[in-house]
């Protein structure tokens, strides 16, 4: 697709950055049984479109197609989160194993951190409307909740400790569509020019580094699992650190790794279903109701909120039609040989490849009505399903609906972010009336492949009605 000389494909690269939806969209209807290519400014990307090649990727090896590198380039790692993001990525198999099985027993106090930051973030006159700006609030109200499981209190709760967490997850999508600008060859120069990695560490090490010390104390005096040893993230982190990993200074730069990957998904993700929300208030009965009675059946439980079918289809909805990327499930041959997919197209060593996201969930073939907000869509398709109750909960990732990826990289906190999310609007919903500040919902905001939700929009407030 477009231009592919090595100077007029910046011409290509330049109309992509301003219409990537549009471009990809185009080679996935043209080409919906293979794969296709676009100029990034930085490199040529191949995007594949049939089900059965993104089923390759689903099923590849790490020695052939790597995840690491391909997520480290989108995020610019080596320069935005530091180089052990991708060089050495134990934070996974903990955010896959401890932090996952923590929920339930951590469920009450992300509740309880969720109601508080709202109460502190959405300041009410009576019963006016209030105008709040969504994205930034949903922001801290997430960092908050995060660090509840993270750090606990009372430092997620620390006004400085608060916004930096908030501020950092956003600059570092910002730094990384600004490096990733730039030809490969001149990333090591303006990387750390445009990035502020060093100063975010000096600002995260105040707050953690006294705390991390004491860990490792009780820990060398006591062994790893020491009487009333916090159930947080820390705790976790050592559990899988092994040499120079073990050190304060890394610790605390693995934290942001981890506050970065927990947040700014979530907060684009939840942001978008507030709009949602506040566009189109007939889901508001509907959802009210089911979630007040899974709550007099089982209180503010996890338990309950998996009742809450609706519900999880309301966010579900809201990550197919908007969405964080045009493309997803990002890979880099790494194999010397290349990767020959299923259908025989071969693509050599180096080759970035991902798969059509957005175009896949706005195709009539996956969805009736695509270009059409369904909140309540994934509950129906749950009705009368065998595997409805499994396959259509927000969680699960399907070759239909990739905002979480696929197999076994698909993200590995999806299963905290969904209780969180969970966990958020059923707060919105239990206490507050919402609407639009504006007569239309406000537009998505893209940057090349990259969605976000819109930064400068209100959200209307007011205490919930009687």
């Amino acid at each position: 697709m477009g231009p592919t000389g090595m100077l007029t494909s910046y011409i290509g690269a330049k109309a992509y950055l301003r219409n990537a939806p549009k471009i990809v969209q185009e080679g996935y209807s043209k080409y919906k049984s293979g794969a296709f290519r676009v100029p990034y400014w930085d490199k040529w990307v191949v995007v594949v479109s049939s089900p059965q090649l993104v089923n390759d990727l689903r099923l590849s090896r790490d020695e052939d197609l790597s995840a690491v590198l391909g997520f480290g380039a989108i995020f610019a790692a080596k320069y935005t989160l530091g180089p052990a993001f991708v060089t050495n990525d134990y934070h996974v198999k903990v955010i896959q194993g401890a932090m996952t099985r923590s929920i339930t027993a951590r469920f009450e106090d992300i509740k309880d951190e969720v109601s508080a930051a709202f109460n502190d973030e959405v300041h009410l006159s009576k019963d006016e409307w209030t105008a709040v700006p969504a994205l930034m609030t949903i922001f801290r109200v997430i960092s908050r909740a995060s660090n509840r499981l993270f750090i606990g209190l009372p430092l997620c709760r620390d006004p400085d400790y608060r916004n930096f967490t908030a501020q950092f997850a956003y600059d570092v999508m910002k730094s990384a569509k600004q490096i990733n600008l730039f030809p490969h060859f001149l990333k090591p120069i303006v990387g750390p020019l445009l990035s502020h990695l060093s100063r975010d560490l000096e600002h995260a090490k105040r707050h953690l580094v006294p705390i991390i010390e004491e860990r490792l104390r009780l820990e060398e005096e006591h062994g790893p699992n020491w009487p009333d040893r916090p159930n947080d993230l820390i705790s976790w982190l050592l559990e899988y650190a092994e040499g120079d990993e073990r050190t304060p200074h890394n610790l605390t730069q693995r934290m942001l790794m981890v506050n970065f990957v927990a947040i700014h998904t979530s907060a684009n993700s939840f942001t978008q279903a507030l709009y949602h929300l506040a566009e189109s208030p007939e889901y508001v009965g509907p959802l009210r109701e089911e979630l007040e009675a899974a709550v007099r059946q089982d209180g503010w439980t996890k338990t309950a909120m998996s009742k809450c079918i609706k519900l999880d289809s309301f966010l579900r909805e809201s990550q197919r039609f908007n969405g964080a990327s045009a493309v997803n499930i990002n890979r880099i041959v790494v194999n010397p040989d290349g990767f020959t997919f299923s259908d025989g197209t071969h693509l050599p060593r180096g080759t970035f490849v991902v798969a059509a996201t957005h175009a896949t969930h706005h195709d009539g073939e996956n969805y009736e009505n695509p270009e059409v907000f369904d909140g309540f869509r994934f509950a129906r398709m749950r009705e009368g399903n065998d595997q409805g109750s499994i396959k259509y909960q927000m969680v699960a990732p399907d070759i239909k609906y990739l905002s979480f990826g696929l197999g076994r990289h698909a993200c590995p906190g999806r299963f905290f972010a969904v209780n969180e999310l969970k966990l958020m609007l059923a707060h919105v919903l239990e206490n507050y009336d919402t609407k639009l500040e504006g007569p239309m919902r406000p537009p998505t905001e893209w940057f090349g492949t990259l969605a976000a939700a819109n930064r400068s929009a209100n959200v209307l407030f007011r205490t919930r009605a009687a």
